[in-house]
């Protein structure tokens, strides 16, 4: 599929800083031959022995069997991890036993290739949804090779390797200090479609060679997703293969973080989420057929569960999405949508806003109203949009992307 590269895509991929005690390769193992692409599609890293891991996964009641194997192996190991394999081109969701072949064959590559245990062994894949592998050992047969040409992490080139229809490889990192000792980040994602994240289809990790239990890095990543991955959308859609891990080699040199009111927790914790953060909204510039950044915003909500609610009904509205693309201000399609979230609001005081026009009031259309104005704002290829439901201290932050005619033309498409 020959698809045209967003307008929001970087000039350049990021460079990213050198993880420590992190070594990568990737690979070409044929999944998109048949149609006629020469890519790598498949990538290894590798930990150094003593990395802690953490993970949130899909909550989809049809996850793949990878999400499945991930979930088993951070519980048998406690959070512990050696080795990473995705591959794109193919999900392995919905495959019932070829699934859990393929993956135990994986894995017993990964642990001959490299000497390590099947506990400490994650897996993902992404693409099409319910086509077993023929051949159980696919991935696996390709993981000795690998492993003999593991080296300091090609990040553009691992960031490409799990691409499906994105149009662009993801990155972001940053480098800080944690009191005195430098630390690294490096983040890398993917998704384009399929992106409603519950836990978007993504897959998304980050490395860092700092020191943290894996109980503390477990609860960051659960708190940190809420307010990135958990917050952006492309098309309502959630995939059965969405996961987000953090590794933590520990090699900084930086004395463990091992408890919640040790201080570096909080810088850590900033720095990661800025990652995670940057790292999601590429998620959406990278939206199929995206032509506009869309930020919902909502205040005065009951709870800021319920302020979430509404802004993803909004987000995920195809009416409003459709208007957006167009550069219509139907604010009216607003209304609609905070309206079929069935959530507490005054609505006759509840107000709306594109960028800082106030458009709707008192349960009416605004008196200082001006058309020209609103459409203004929403021909701009970025826009936000505000509501105050006026009912509590509750908020949220949704980011999203328009809808357009080339979104039905890459899916109408995806598999053929």
């Amino acid at each position: 599929m020959n698809l045209t590269p967003s307008p929001f895509a970087p000039d350049r991929f990021p460079q990213l800083p050198v993880v420590s005690g992190v070594r990568a390769s990737t690979g070409s193992r044929g999944f998109y031959a048949r149609s006629g692409h020469s890519r790598d599609d498949v990538f290894l890293f590798a930990f150094d022995d003593g990395t802690s891991c953490a993970g949130v996964f899909t909550q989809s009641g049809t996850a793949s069997a990878d999400v499945d194997w991930c979930r088993q192996a951070l519980a048998a190991g406690g959070g512990t991890a050696r080795a990473l394999v995705a591959n794109s081109g193919n999900s392995n969701a919905f495959t019932g036993t070829f699934g859990a072949q393929k993956n135990a064959a994986t894995v017993t590559a990964m642990t001959k290739s490299l000497g390590v245990p099947e506990h400490a062994c994650f897996l993902a894949a992404t693409g099409v949804i319910g086509e077993p592998l023929a051949d159980p050992n696919y991935v696996g047969e390709i993981i000795p090779a690998l492993a003999d040409t593991l080296a300091a992490p090609d990040w553009e080139a691992c960031a490409r390797a799990f691409m499906t229809t994105d149009t662009f490889p993801k990155g972001a990192g940053q480098s800080i200090d944690l009191a005195g000792v430098p630390v690294a980040f490096a983040g890398i994602a993917k998704g384009s479609g399929m992106i409603a994240p519950n836990m978007a289809t993504m897959l998304a990790y980050i490395f860092t060679d700092a020191a943290i239990t894996p109980a503390l890095l477990d609860a960051l990543i659960r708190d940190i997703t809420g307010r990135t991955f958990n917050s952006v959308t492309v098309d309502g859609d959630t995939s059965t293969s969405d996961t987000f891990m953090v590794f933590a080699t520990g090699k900084s040199g930086m004395t463990p973080i091992t408890s919640d009111d040790d201080p570096r927790l909080a810088v850590f914790a900033e720095a990661l989420e800025t990652v995670a953060m940057r790292l999601a909204l590429q998620l959406v510039e990278d939206g199929e057929g995206a032509s506009k950044i869309i930020t919902i915003g909502v205040t005065g909500a009951s709870t800021d569960a319920s302020a979430k609610r509404v802004a993803c009904a909004v987000a995920n509205s195809p009416l409003v999405k459709t208007a957006l693309a167009a550069s219509d201000a139907n604010w009216g399609r607003i209304v609609m949508a905070v309206g079929k979230a069935m959530e507490p609001i005054d609505k006759d005081a509840m107000t709306i806003h594109f960028g800082d026009h106030l458009v709707a009031e008192g349960g009416a259309r605004a008196l200082g109203y001006n058309e020209s104005t609103a459409s203004a704002i929403c021909a701009k290829d970025r826009l936000s949009i505000a509501i105050d439901l006026a009912v509590g201290t509750g908020m949220s932050r949704v980011v999203t992307c328009d809808l357009t005619h080339a979104y039905i033309d890459i899916n109408g498409a995806y598999r053929t």
